[in-house]
């Protein structure tokens, strides 16, 4: 038998226990001041896209990103999550790409920006002219970035 507590405990099998963590990804790493950067970044925007933001800094430390360019393509896209469609947090194919959940979304971009032709071996600037073609696209995922970031 499990019974949830107005506290937030658990109860389950007569064992008190903690609420188990609604994270849709990895353990968090409290120490890594970039996971309170994002956070607070997307905490102040009221963006779903908070409660990723350790899966964005495990997507670009598996793929060698820059660990603010997924966040702020997220909030170009689909202003962290506010606007997301059919799971994916990055407007990929013009909106009409479909994820199995914002989580799989970031994982799935990350790779392509690492790994597709279009992207690999490309700086920033490149990528970005990639990714969108809008003349003033790259330079507004480049002032989101520096917001999340100078660095």
């Amino acid at each position: 038998m499990r019974m949830l507590l107005p506290s937030g405990l658990m109860v389950f099998a007569g064992i008190l226990a903690p609420p188990l963590a609604l994270a849709p990804h990895a353990e968090a790493r409290p120490t890594d001041y970039r996971f309170h950067l994002l956070k607070s970044f997307f905490r102040k925007a009221a963006c779903p896209a908070e409660h990723y933001a350790q899966a964005f800094l495990d997507a670009a430390d598996r793929y060698d990103l820059d660990w603010r360019l997924l966040p702020s393509l997220s909030f170009i896209e689909s202003t962290g999550g506010k606007a997301a469609r059919k799971n994916t947090l990055f407007g990929w194919d013009s909106g009409k790409a479909e994820s199995l959940s914002p989580l799989a979304s970031i994982r799935e971009v990350g790779s392509r920006l690492a790994n597709s032709s279009l992207y690999k071996d490309k700086d920033l600037d490149e990528v970005l002219a990639t990714y969108n073609s809008a003349p003033e696209y790259g330079q507004r995922v480049k002032a989101v970035m520096r917001q999340i970031s100078p660095r």
